[in-house]
């Protein structure tokens, strides 16, 4: 497990066989050393405003996640979609499509942040901290 130190709280990493399995986002603010990996590297391309083609990542568990996978990175840096928009989309429920966001091994990467309900931010498995922190960064 690898650590980057973001703007936001520190977000751990798994990178071994030459892809990323999985992040998890801390919201503590500790400094942590920088790795030269591709996740590293992507993130801190994010982070500065930046684009870099994704890092390897584990292939999805099932098709539908495979699916959630390319309608959430469809949408754009800086724009969101609702739940109910991207639900339409990929031709599913609301509901079913915000447990799936829920259990997004890959928060920031795979951007599920980028959804929101109607009329509020919706949930976010990491807390509304950091889903704000992120959309209020990539609307600058």
């Amino acid at each position: 497990m690898y650590s980057f130190q973001s703007p936001f709280g520190v977000i751990d990493y798994d990178w071994h066989e030459g892809m990323c399995h999985q992040l998890t986002l801390q919201q503590s603010l500790m400094n942590h050393a920088q790795h030269d990996d591709p996740v590293s590297r992507w993130l801190t391309a994010y982070f500065a405003g930046k684009s870099l083609p994704l890092p390897v990542l584990a292939s999805s568990k099932t098709d539908f996640q495979g699916k959630l996978r390319c309608g959430l990175c469809a949408i754009q840096y800086g724009e969101v979609k609702t739940y109910g928009t991207l639900a339409k989309e990929l031709n599913t429920a609301p509901r079913a499509l915000g447990q799936a966001l829920g259990a997004n091994p890959l928060p920031i990467i795979i951007p599920c942040h980028r959804v929101v309900a109607a009329n509020d931010l919706g949930g976010f498995h990491y807390g509304l901290a950091w889903k704000k922190a992120l959309l209020d960064f990539e609307a600058r």
